[in-house]
């Protein structure tokens, strides 16, 4: 049994608490004080019914606040569970309160620690604090009312960086009572380009566009969107991945073989993974472009991806083509809100210097 603090309020972060209390677990779900209404309605029973293929019923949370102060004072384990773009303010309102013994993940993190440990050292926090991410969220899953929550699947291997990846034994020793399975990538940066939604997303949203907004929504994204016409331009994102990747020394799993890792789908091609997985056919498509399938996976994903590309000299056309296309088409800027080399704190360093860093935590 472990005790630990969940930090969000949407999908996955009800998902996970009520998951991981009926697994005989002490969670404490604490939200932003900025956005209490998506606590509001379990605020006073600390109840989360939930149902799917993981465990099923009434989950009795410890505590239910919108309170970092006390909701990180109870435990050394800290989990957030929130979109990229809300990596930001919750570093900002933890800062004050973490402790040099906690160690806090994200899930996932799409290099999110980079940035969390940035704000920490401009804050002059504690720099003990052990920072780690995952690649993927550990469920496919939906809130299906405002205290209720639905789980279509279980991620069978969740990948996981630590930062500084001196204690990565030590966090996947921690995490691995909670969530089986569990597999360390060397370092965190291998573990932000691993994440799949910003190459399958982007890419999905784009080519199903009309029928989206035609539709809103209605229709099974995966099962019915994504096409071998979506999945070759998904392959190509997918390619420029895995040359960053390269330009670091580092051999990314391609696309359909992370998804049959992570136990998404089947082993074989793209379109035979997605189209043979249950989970994945079972998600209905986003009920407008305006999604976070585009809002999140676009600036945090692929516009991140590509100026770290730039940055190590491995340029990503494609990427940059899609950046661009997005744009267009929400009429939002996603060159502005990308998660820049200089927001992670890396900007400018050498190879070698970026290895030191990501090992140790030291050497800015």
């Amino acid at each position: 049994m472990a005790s630990l603090t969940i930090l969000g309020g949407g999908n996955t972060a009800f998902s996970a608490a009520a998951n991981l209390t009926l697994s005989g677990h002490l969670v404490t779900l604490c939200e932003l004080p900025t956005f209490p209404h998506t606590v509001d309605p379990i605020q006073s029973t600390r109840r989360i019914d939930l149902d799917g293929v993981a465990n099923k019923g009434s989950a009795y949370l410890v505590k239910v606040t919108t309170n970092f102060a006390e909701a990180l004072a109870v435990n050394d384990l800290v989990l957030i569970i929130v979109p990229a773009y809300a990596h930001r303010p919750f570093a900002e309102a933890c800062a004050p309160h973490l402790r040099s013994d906690q160690i806090v993940v994200l899930m996932p993190g799409t290099l999110g620690s980079l940035e969390f440990a940035r704000i920490l050292r401009e804050r002059r926090s504690v720099a003990e604090v052990i920072l780690a991410e995952t690649d993927t969220a550990p469920y496919v899953c939906r809130k299906m009312a405002p205290a209720a929550a639905h789980i279509w699947g279980v991620v069978k291997s969740l990948g996981l960086a630590v930062f500084p990846a001196v204690h990565s034994e030590r966090v996947r020793d921690r995490l691995a009572l909670i969530f089986p399975g569990i597999r360390l990538y060397p370092h965190v940066l291998a573990c932000g380009l691993s994440a799949m939604n910003p190459v399958v997303h982007p890419a999905g949203v784009l080519l199903n566009a009309g029928r989206i907004e035609y539709a809103r929504g209605d229709f099974y994204f995966y099962e019915e969107g994504v096409t071998p016409a979506v999945c070759r331009l998904i392959e190509a994102l997918d390619r420029e991945r895995c040359a960053i990747g390269r330009a670091f020394d580092l051999e990314l799993l391609p696309v359909a073989d992370a998804f049959h890792a992570a136990g998404f789908g089947p082993r074989g091609d793209l379109w035979s993974a997605i189209n043979g997985s249950w989970m994945l056919t079972q998600l209905r498509a986003p009920g407008a472009v305006e999604t976070r399938w585009l809002t999140e996976d676009v600036p945090y994903g692929l516009a991140a991806w590509a100026a770290l590309g730039e940055q190590l000299g491995t340029p990503a056309p494609v990427m940059r083509a899609v950046v661009e296309l997005a744009s267009a088409a929400t009429g939002l800027d996603f060159w502005r809100c990308a998660r820049t080399p200089s927001q992670l704190g890396i900007a400018g360093l050498s190879n070698d210097q970026l290895r030191a860093y990501l090992q140790t935590g030291c050497g800015i």
